[in-house]
Order: C-alpha cells, then structure tokens, then sequence
C-alpha cells in the first residue's frame, strides 16, 4: 500500500518490516481509543464532582452507558466491516472497487444515523426503565440520554469513517480524530457543568460538540488531496451492504452484547441490592467499567488497528505476514495488560479518587477493579485472536468465540448474585476472560495448523465469501 504519489508519509503494508509496521500501525490506534474513553470518562468525573448530586448522577449516567455503547456499535458495524473489504481491495490494487466500497460505507452511516436518533428518542423512557434506572436516577438519565442521542449522527460518522484513513495508511490521522474531539470535551465540561449550571445536561451538550468537531476532522481528510481513494457519496447497493454487514456483524454484536452485559450487571446490582445500596452498588460499577474501558479499548484500538494490515496481505496472498503481524499484535497485548494489571494492583485509588472523595465508594470501587482486572492478562489472547480472524474473514468463528465469552460473563452475572450476593455480580469479568482464553487459543491453533500452514488456502477461501473471486 504505497502512497507516495500523494504523500510522503506512508505505511508500506506489503513490504514493510513487520514488528516496526505494527507498532506504527496500532499503536496510534491504541491511543485514539484510549483516547475516546476519555468522552465518557471525563463527563462520568467532572459530574462526580457536582455538589450535592454527583453521586446519584453519577448512577444515572451509568445507566445511560450500555445505549450509547448500543449506538456506537453500528459505527463499528459499518467501519470494520467495510475497511476490511476495502483493505483487501487496496492488496488486490482494485482501487476503483475499493472508492465504491467507501462511499458506500458513507451512505449506510448517513441513513443509520437518522434512523437510531428517532428510534431511541421515541423509546428512550422504556430504556433506561430496563437498564436499572431508579425513581431517584432516572431524571439525571433521561436529560443525558435526549442530548447524547441528538448527537448521534456526529458521533457515527466520525467514528465509523475514521477507520478508513487508518486503511489507507495514516494511522496518525486516524489519532488525531479522536483527539480532537478529547480536547474540546475535556474544555467544555466544566464551562457547561460548572460555569454554566448545567451540571448533567452540560456534560452530554459538551460530548456532543466533541464529536460534531471529530467528524468535522474526518470528513475534510477523507475529502483531501493526501488520500489515494477520496471520499465520495454513493447509493448503497444492496449486495455489497450485505458483505459489509456480515464482515462487520461480528465486532458490531461484540459491542452490541457489552451493552446486554452492563444492562444485566445494572439490573442485577439493582434487585439484589436493594433501595439505596441498589444505587451505590451502580455508583462504584460504573467507576469500576470506566477503569476496564482505559484496558479494553487501547487493547481494541490494539488489535483493530492491526485489521487493515491482516486483510491487506489477505488479498496479497501472503500467509508468513500475516502470522508475524498476529504474533507482533499478541506480544504489544500481553505488554500493555501486563502494565495495568500491576497499576490494578498498586494504583487504583488514584483512579477513583478523581470520581469521588466518599469513603464508602472508594473501598468499594478499588476493590472492584482488583477483581475486574483478575484476568485482563490471558484476556489478550481473546482479543487479538478473535480480531485476527475477523480480519481473515473468518467471522462466523469470531463471533462464536465472542458470544461465548458474554454468554459466559451474562449467565455469572446473573447467577453468582443469588448465591453470594449482589457484589459478587463483579466476579463474572474474571470468570469470564479466563475460560475465554483457552477456548479463543485453542481455536486459533487448529486454524493455523488447518490454514496458514498450507499456503493459498485460507486466501481462496476468504476471498470467495467475500466476493472478490
């Protein structure tokens, strides 16, 4: 993927050396998502902090979290799904296909977006009713929810298409998007909250225009002159949304049951603990999933930015590439979480001390993420063998391997309360991600030793359900 007609810095995905390709690559992929945490988890700080409500505020922007993962998730539907279509086509040098691919990608964001923003504000009220919303919370949930979700064309556009200039080898850019929007969100929450009054309205006002400046950023890189496939509007086609879909449907559901996951935990944590401790239960679950996001998207960005490179030498048809890049992406995994499993384990007061100063909701949020986190070292394995094969095309094997890792993590969460309590609902991350990465290992092996051994195979294979033979 040589781009040097156009500009002179380029990532090479076909020649380049692999480890330093990969740590260019995903590395600043990893800090946009890092970076995009920061949307939720500086609203979910500075409204901590509100005198008298933070608190319960804090609760009913935590109620909010599994929705505006729910919208984020058809970003990720559209955007992996057809980067990695349009990444094969880069290796394939059908540069024509690969346009129609993006503007196509353009228009099913465009139509999404529209459809999501009227859907959810027509049933926002029944949401947050099933996703632990109390008497006391839900007025705090409800302001939130309107805002956010009046922003979600911004928030799916700037997300979704962002994934194409990492494809077209500007991984830099592709941080810069994220960032932009960090900034202005971190400027203006506590110009809305505090200076304005706004409190929990000013937060979803302030992650609003954040993302209206991020998408702004996206749409004029894609329309520049740097780009090698310019961005331009195209009518969907029916076929090729189908291929899209289906490349995509497996990050997407991903995402989508993180949401199922968080409602189940809110509900659970709610009926068993009761009016009152219900709620603080919520409070520190919510300190304690912002900690898990700062591990598990830098991890995503990780292992998602290292997509384009897999699909590229797909279509390339080159196997020894492909397992570097996979064994590179699994060393800088297990590095990273490595790092913050021993940050859990000394640090995570300094983490939850920013949320709030109230004795009973530090003890009990530090000790939530030392159980969170029990496991977050095997889970990079999960990780990055399941978005190898998504990136390979094999999707009907991630996405098993992914619903049974929340399968798993939803029917703990659920049971473990009735037998030990409503804390114990906490445990469920660990058990989890520990059975997970056996079952994702053992998988990838029998893969690698069924296809990447015996070169062309696995490439005729993906290819073909791809439509590219």
């Amino acid at each position: 993927m040589m781009f040097r007609q156009k500009t002179k810095h380029v990532n090479d995905f076909g020649k380049d050396r692999v480890p330093a390709l990969v740590l260019r690559v995903s590395v600043p992929f990893m800090f946009a998502q890092f970076v995009n945490v920061l949307y939720s988890i500086v609203d979910r700080i500075y409204v901590g902090n509100i005198p008298e409500t933070g608190a319960i505020s804090l609760a009913g922007v935590g109620v909010c979290a599994p929705i505006i993962t729910l919208l984020s998730s058809f970003a990720t539907l559209v955007g992996i799904g057809g980067s990695i279509l349009f990444s094969m086509r880069l290796g394939q040098k059908d540069h024509k296909d690969a346009e129609r691919i993006l503007g196509n990608c353009f228009s099913l964001l465009l139509i999404l977006s529209a459809v999501l923003t009227v859907g959810f504000l027509l049933i926002k009220d029944i949401l947050l009713g099933w996703f632990g919303a109390s008497e006391t919370s839900f007025p705090y949930a409800d302001t939130y929810l309107t805002i956010y979700t009046c922003g979600t064309f911004f928030a799916l556009l700037s997300t979704g298409m962002n994934y194409f200039i990492t494809a077209q080898g500007h991984p830099m850019l592709g941080m810069v998007t994220t960032l932009i929007g960090a900034v202005v969100n971190i400027i203006l929450d506590p110009v809305f909250i505090f200076l304005f009054h706004m409190d929990v309205a000013g937060a979803a006002i302030a992650t609003v225009l954040a993302q209206l400046s991020s998408c702004i950023f996206v749409l004029c890189v894609l329309r520049g002159k740097n780009m090698l496939i310019p961005l331009r509007l195209k009518k969907p086609e029916r076929s090729l949304t189908g291929r899209i879909f289906a490349l995509g449907f497996s990050p997407f559901l991903i995402l989508a049951t993180d949401s199922i996951i968080i409602i189940a935990m809110n509900a659970v944590l709610q009926y068993h603990g009761g009016p009152g401790y219900g709620d603080t239960l919520i409070t520190c679950a919510t300190i304690v999933q912002s900690y898990m996001q700062l591990i598990t998207s830098p991890m995503l960005g990780i292992t998602g930015g290292s997509q384009p490179l897999i699909s590229y030498n797909l279509g390339a048809g080159n196997q020894a590439r492909i397992r570097k890049i996979v064994l590179c992406v699994l060393l800088l995994c297990i590095g990273f979480t490595t790092t913050m499993f021993l940050i859990s384990r000394f640090l995570p007061s300094a983490f939850v001390g920013i949320f709030t100063d109230d004795p009973e909701y530090i003890q009990l949020s530090i000790w939530g993420i030392r159980v969170f986190t029990l496991m977050i070292i095997p889970l990079s394995f999960q990780y990055t063998f399941v978005d190898s094969l998504t990136a390979l095309g094999l999707t009907k094997l991630s996405l098993s391997l992914s619903l049974f890792r929340k399968g798993l993590y939803f029917a703990a969460t659920c049971l473990l309360p009735f037998a030990f309590g409503a804390a114990s609902a906490f445990f469920a991350e660990p058990v989890a991600d520990g059975v997970s990465f056996v079952t994702s290992t053992v998988s990838y092996l029998i893969i690698y030793q069924k296809f990447l051994k015996n070169p062309g195979d696995l490439v005729r294979i993906t290819l073909k359900k791809a439509g590219t033979e």
